[in-house]
């Protein structure tokens, strides 16, 4: 039986994959900080008789601590795990800069940090099977954002929407970092763009834009259902490069600039001063 494990497993795009998987017969563990949404998620698997293959954990994946404690107990938990999909994102658009207690951009944290621990972290599990997989989602292939070398943390000229954009850019490195250094080995890395999907985002909008983009998004959007063909025709059935990156079946090109071999391995060492090593 395979084992997904899916953060952002309760909501949006995330959810869908964890049902398609239970569907299917895998056991799946979804990770999300909002327990009422695993609590829903666990009442449909049993629905469609998968509730003794179900898990949720509730996790704070802005903290890098939390994030090591989840690591050790899928490994005390599970064998191995087979696929790994990182969907994880709150929106913090609008605001002021908001800081976890250890220190991090709450962006930087929860849709970067948290992706690259993990990804990391469970490369022993992932490499106990035979076609492991991880996904990240993001935006590759969008043109928009920068990773701010001397200004990780956006102390200096901070905007949520800046911060989002550099969590998006340093997870297209992350990818190409990951293939450096264990391109040798059997896990393939694929850094993924669902396009606009039909998902919770607009709710962390202030009004008006929120009833703007939830006209949009009723309009212009693919429903999460549609949404996950492609990924999951990817995830079942991985490319042989150790790493690619997909605008939902479109290739992206890897020679542009945000996919930089050198930037990547400089953004892997930065973040491992940060977080440590495993």
């Amino acid at each position: 039986m395979q084992t997904v494990v899916v953060t952002g497993g309760t909501d949006g795009l995330g959810r869908g994959i964890s049902l398609h998987y239970l569907k299917a017969g895998a056991r799946v563990l979804a990770i999300g900080s909002t327990r009422a949404k695993g609590e829903a998620l666990i009442e449909e698997a049993r629905k469609i008789s998968a509730a003794d293959r179900a898990h949720f954990l509730s996790v704070d994946l802005t903290s890098v601590a939390a994030t090591r404690r989840l690591i050790e107990e899928i490994e005390n938990t599970y064998a191995s795990v087979d696929k790994l999909v990182l969907c994880a994102q709150r929106y913090k658009l609008f605001g002021k800069r908001s800081v976890t207690p250890e220190g991090f951009e709450h962006s930087f944290a929860l849709a970067y940090l948290s992706r690259f621990v993990l990804s990391y972290g469970l490369l022993d599990a992932l490499q106990c099977t035979k076609q492991p997989v991880i996904m990240n989602v993001g935006t590759p292939g969008v043109g928009l954002g920068a990773v701010h070398w001397d200004n990780l943390q956006l102390e200096r000229g901070y905007s949520g929407n800046k911060a989002t954009l550099q969590s998006f850019r340093a997870n297209d490195l992350l990818g190409v970092g990951f293939a450096a250094t264990h391109g040798s080995g059997p896990v393939t890395y694929i850094g993924y763009n669902p396009g606009v999907v039909s998902t919770g985002m607009p709710d962390s909008l202030p009004l008006p834009l929120r009833l703007m983009t939830k006209a949009t998004f009723a309009v212009a959007a693919t429903p999460v259902d549609k949404a996950i063909k492609p990924m999951v025709e990817l995830l079942d059935n991985p490319p042989a490069e150790p790493f690619v990156a997909r605008w939902k079946k479109k290739p992206v090109d890897l020679g542009k600039k945000a996919f930089d071999a050198e930037d990547a391995l400089r953004l892997k060492s930065v973040t491992e001063q940060l977080v440590g090593t495993r």
